[in-house]
């Protein structure tokens, strides 16, 4: 009865988890920027970049849920992520010497994604037969995704805040059409990353869990 109840509690932890980091891999608002250079407004995730125009340079996360977007909005493919914010050539070659950078963040997020969904259908499936062994693989890999998960936040962090100079990118971008000195660019993390933030912690919690459930009734079995 206890098993059967931290179960439970894990299942629902693993899933809350899951469901925000496939929120975070499905939309496209890990990255938040505003520029002043004609105020438009990006946001970037793993499959598309997107920008729009406003009228208000004041950047609010509240400018980018759907329902208050302008139309028209223009996207296109994000291919490799994390990218430059700017609307451009693709690729930049500015950007040339982080390509092997974003190649790593593009295989790490898919590799998350697929050992979360992995783990959640080996549990799914061993819950009505009380399988250790699915026990155990479906909590490593719960664990396994919730590791990718945060060394995919470091490695968005570190490109953000150290690895791409967003001034000097939009200045090159903007030199034919405002002052470079003129142009301002305020950037920030956007609701995809902190789902994928919040998302860690319960995947991993939960993979601990059954983990350890597995163990403890491979113990019974024997």
């Amino acid at each position: 009865m206890k098993t059967g109840a931290t179960a439970l509690v894990a299942g629902i932890i693993g899933a809350i988890g899951v469901i925000l980091f496939l929120i975070a891999f499905g939309t496209e608002y890990w990255l938040l920027a505003t520029e002043t250079c004609g105020i438009i407004y990006h946001h970037e995730g793993f499959f598309w970049r997107c920008w729009f125009f406003g009228d208000d340079p004041q950047t609010s996360v509240w400018r980018y849920w759907l329902m208050n977007q302008p139309h028209p909005k223009r996207c296109i493919p994000g291919y490799l992520f994390p990218m430059q914010i700017a609307v451009g050539p693709f690729p930049h070659p500015s950007f040339d010497a982080t390509a092997m950078y974003r190649g790593f963040w593009t295989i790490f997020i898919i590799l998350g994604a697929a050992s979360g969904l992995s783990g959640g259908f080996l549990l799914v499936y061993g819950v009505p037969f009380a399988s250790a062994g699915c026990y155990k693989v479906g909590g490593g890999f719960l664990m396994i995704s919730g590791a990718l998960f945060s060394l995919i936040l470091s490695l968005f962090v570190l490109w953000k805040e150290y690895a791409v100079d967003f001034p000097k990118y939009i200045s090159i971008e903007r030199s034919n059409m405002c002052v470079p000195e003129n142009v301002l660019i305020d950037v920030k993390y956007g609701w995809s990353f902190t789902f994928a933030a919040f998302g860690t912690p319960f995947v991993c919690m939960s993979g601990i869990m059954f983990h350890f459930i597995g163990r403890h009734l491979e113990k019974l079995q024997k």
